[in-house]
């Protein structure tokens, strides 16, 4: 089952903005806890938590106690994370309360096993993953921790769907009505070798006579004749 995180949270007195500036303040990070058609609980958080969990990921399936000093325990799922712009540290976190029964929609991971000897990747072809994680419904003590999808047979060409997965353990698929895509076995790409270009042919004569070749070198100069003798007087 998916795991359960519990953290320490205390109590915020005031909502709004000015409220949530005064908490940061004091080097904590605002959030609220929501839902089950309970009045909203404000907390505040150090942000050394909501770091972690999310250097760890898989954060939008884990379920959390958020354990609020003088003050319940609530059971939760983290919905939201808001970061600033320009620091891009956690400014606002919202927890979703769980109600006892309801389904929650939550993002559930997706291993694909046997990646190594899989014969449609052993012969050249690339796992091309469409789906990551998949949104389901499921009861917040069956969430799964995990998909897995077997590589094992799969072959160049094959499409992995949600029927691929080997136990759905009792969660409903966010996409209804259709048997979605998550992943397949692509062909390899194989580069074509660029044509060589063939010589230009030489442009043909319109009507006219092809030109003649380049006269051949001019013979040598004929040898000057002998002077005649000079006459006797």
């Amino acid at each position: 089952m998916v795991q359960t995180v519990r953290i320490e949270a205390v109590a915020r007195a005031n909502a709004g903005k000015g409220a949530a500036r005064a908490t940061r303040r004091e080097g904590l990070v605002p959030g609220v806890v929501y839902g089950a058609k309970q009045e909203a609980t404000l907390i505040a958080l150090d942000p050394r938590i909501i770091i972690k969990e999310l250097t760890k990921g898989g954060w939008q399936s884990h379920l959390y106690e958020v354990a609020v000093t003088d003050g319940p325990t609530e059971r939760t799922i983290m919905r939201d994370i808001q970061f600033d712009p320009v620091t891009d540290r956690p400014v606002h976190v919202d927890f979703q309360r769980l109600a006892p029964g309801a389904r929650i929609r939550i993002r559930v991971p997706v291993a694909f096993l046997h990646e190594d000897t899989c014969p449609g990747i052993k012969a050249g072809g690339t796992l091309n993953v469409v789906r990551r994680e998949v949104e389901v419904l499921a009861e917040p003590d069956k969430v799964p921790e995990r998909f897995e999808i077997d590589l094992a047979a799969a072959k160049i060409g094959d499409n992995l769907r949600w029927s691929a997965i080997k136990d759905h353990q009792g969660a409903r698929p966010g996409i209804v009505g259709r048997d979605f895509m998550i992943a397949s076995i692509a062909a390899p790409v194989v580069e074509e070798a660029a044509p060589v270009a063939a010589a230009p042919e030489p442009a043909k004569g319109k009507g006219k006579a092809a030109a003649k070749p380049a006269a051949k070198a001019a013979a040598p100069a004929a040898a000057a004749k002998p002077a005649a003798p000079a006459k006797k007087k």
